[in-house]
């Protein structure tokens, strides 16, 4: 998937990883969801917006990373294999992310969701339209520079396997190849908001309420 070795590349048959049943509607996200992407490099600050974003707006905060981060220490198959692939700085393949992303939908009660982290790569993206059926209605991107991307990573101290130097600069390297050919595509669609990451936690969200809320999602 992607330009990851971790993923097999787009529209070429694949082993799924683990059983994957036929989804009735029932199982599907509604397109009538209010969905906001976040994304940005490791280290800008999605997890921390798209809490203020859920808190202001009554948005239901999903990331990726801490849904993974679970299944890890949850001691599953599935989270061994997700371990694996974070500790060579590889993404982790779709169909995992996927189907943990949308255990989650289907255990919230609410219709607006912010998720962060996700997608990572075009196979994410394509997973999300034609498995959960949703599309964004606005990508929200959180653009730092490197040098301030490691420093806050380095710093934050969490014991995630996936935070020194080394694999924070091949997360770096991962971003560039496989995010933001997803973020290009929202940009041709009109769905792209930049925002500038760099300024304090609270006129970074100052800008991200503006933007909601010209969009109508007040």
């Amino acid at each position: 998937m992607a330009t990851a070795p971790a993923e097999a590349s787009a529209g070429k048959a694949q082993t799924a990883l683990f059983p994957t049943p036929a989804l009735d509607a029932n199982e599907m996200v509604p397109q009538r969801d209010t969905i906001v992407y976040v994304l940005g490099a490791p280290g800008s600050g999605k997890g921390t917006q798209c809490s203020k974003i859920a808190a202001h707006f009554g948005f239901t905060h999903l990331s990726a990373g801490e849904l993974l981060e679970a299944e890890v220490k949850g001691g599953s198959e599935k989270g061994k294999m997700i371990q694996d692939y974070k500790k060579e700085g590889k993404l982790v393949p779709s169909e995992i992310v996927v189907r943990v992303l949308q255990d989650a939908m289907q255990k919230s009660q609410g219709r607006k969701f912010a998720i962060d982290g996700f997608p990572r790569n075009d196979e994410n993206r394509i997973a999300a339209e034609n498995i959960l059926k949703i599309e964004p209605n606005v990508v929200l991107v959180l653009g730092c520079s490197e040098e301030e991307l490691t420093r806050r990573l380095l710093n934050r101290n969490q014991g995630r396997v996936d935070d020194n130097f080394e694999i924070i600069r091949k997360r770096f390297k991962v971003y560039t190849e496989s995010t933001l050919p997803v973020v290009n595509y929202y940009s041709i669609k009109g769905k792209v908001r930049k925002i500038d990451a760099e300024r304090p936690v609270e006129e970074v969200f100052g800008s991200i309420k503006a933007v909601l809320t010209e969009l109508g999602m007040a």
